[in-house]
């Protein structure tokens, strides 16, 4: 019998589903980290829905629809073949297109791109918007490529992903290493392969189809989310101070945000080290970080030189006394002895701007100690947001203000913080927004799949 037909009064029905799930996907450790985090919620919730057990809703879940791989070849500038590994996991198209970002970095598998995909189908959910879930990527370094060589890999890239995407069946997007200068290289090679126009691809430029905010999106709504959970206990961002990991797209706009509500960021950070800056940023050293990362891609210590604060090199950010946290910068980066370090430091509030950024012994401290904790899936849903809106923008041949596209993501953010207040209340003065974001994410999907019958 498989093991999502155990019958749910069984009191160790999640470590019975993690055995059969780890026995079926060996090694995959990331992918079996992402179903824990939901499993842990949604297992238990299903003995209130038999229903959804029943018809191994869950079990299905862990499986994608299906998982392409495949080889890319392309020449650098010396000439000589370079080979490297592409992947498009479609996860789950219940209640709508596919729908994910692509990773280009050197740690891309088949157990990263399975976990940001099942993490993918629960944030969809969450937006409210008709999209399902995916990802994608290559184990290609953009990092030292010259711009011809990365449009000559992101060209190979696409003759062949072409062949499993489009505008109703699967619409990729940005990622690590996949910025403005990729999509707009992939755009290009699956309008000269298909020979047509549609919105296949988001985060295109605004000349060819783009959409208004979708660079601050993602940053902007994590930190709406932290908004809105201090909002629900009657306090204020305003004031506060915060730490930020990563100085990438997220980061920056992320710490614009806060900027804006009047909050004081503190730190920045990329894989060499961190900066730590007591003044805190302002506007004006935001749009030095921008140049720095952005035009001259230069490395994160550049900002204690120019600024005369301190550099931490080799470290991250977490060690800063502050009022809240947002990791911004990759899975996994925030450990046990960080969550406790933050908490000694009085945080108050965890917003993960990047995916699965903590792991399950760091969540599990902020849980026991009752802070606000956004997971990634709901705090940092913004950017896929307005990805859909863009989506919308394209079929309907138009585009939308800046005005107007910020006032749809804030709806948006403040109706994903309800959602997990609804299902993640467990007293008057907490909310467990963590299972809150998982068992909303699960349930829209999940009554879906009941819908379509068993396929």
């Amino acid at each position: 019998m498989a093991i999502w037909h155990t019958k749910t009064d069984q009191p160790d029905i999640v470590p019975r589903f993690m055995h059969w799930l780890e026995q079926r996907n060996p090694g995959e450790i990331e992918f079996h980290q992402a179903v824990y985090e939901v499993g842990v919620n949604v297992l238990p919730f299903l003995r209130e829905h038999p229903e959804y057990m029943e018809a191994a809703i869950f079990g299905r879940l862990t499986e994608p629809d299906r998982i392409v791989s495949f080889r890319v070849v392309w020449e650098d500038d010396q000439g000589k073949v370079q080979i490297n590994r592409g992947y498009r996991v479609q996860h789950c198209n219940a209640i709508g297109p596919y729908k994910g970002g692509i990773r280009f970095h050197p740690s891309v598998n088949q157990s990263i791109l399975k976990f940001l995909a099942f993490e993918q189908t629960f944030k969809n959910s969450l937006t409210g918007l008709s999209l399902g879930g995916g990802k994608g990527g290559a184990d290609f370094d953009p990092k030292g490529k010259s711009d011809r060589e990365v449009m000559r890999f992101c060209q190979a890239f696409m003759t062949e992903l072409h062949r499993h995407i489009g505008a109703d069946t699967d619409v990729p997007a940005g990622d690590i290493g996949v910025g403005a200068r990729e999509v707009s290289y992939m755009f290009g090679q699956y309008k000269r392969l298909a020979n047509r126009f549609t919105g296949v691809l988001t985060g295109k430029g605004l000349s060819f189809g783009g959409s208004e905010i979708r660079a601050e999106a993602t940053g902007y709504g994590t930190v709406y989310m932290m908004q809105d959970m201090l909002a629900a206990r009657g306090e204020s961002i305003d004031g506060r101070t915060a730490v930020i990991s990563g100085s990438g797209n997220v980061a920056q706009f992320t710490a614009e945000k806060l900027l804006a509500l009047g909050a004081k960021p503190l730190t920045l950070s990329d894989s060499s080290g961190f900066i730590y800056d007591p003044a805190g940023l302002d506007d004006d050293k935001l749009a030095w970080v921008r140049e720095l990362k952005n035009v001259r891609r230069g490395r994160i210590k550049e900002y204690a030189d120019e600024f005369g604060c301190e550099y931490h090199a080799g470290e991250r950010p977490w060690k800063v006394p502050c009022d809240m946290a947002f990791p911004c910068s990759t899975e996994n980066e925030l450990d046990v002895d960080d969550a406790r370090t933050l908490l000694k430091n009085g945080c108050i509030g965890v917003s993960e701007g990047a995916n699965m950024p903590s792991r399950q012994s760091a969540i599990d401290v902020f849980q026991q100690a009752r802070i606000l904790f956004a997971p990634s899936k709901a705090a940092n849903a913004g950017g896929v947001a307005v990805s859909g809106l863009e989506m919308a923008q394209n079929s309907m041949r138009m585009s939308w203000s800046r005005d107007e596209l910020n006032t749809q993501l804030r709806k948006i953010m403040l109706d994903i913080h309800n959602r997990c207040e609804q299902y993640g209340r467990e007293s008057d003065d907490y909310i467990n927004y963590l299972k809150g974001a998982n068992v909303a994410g699960f349930v829209k999907v999940a009554d879906a799949m009941l819908a379509y019958g068993v396929m």
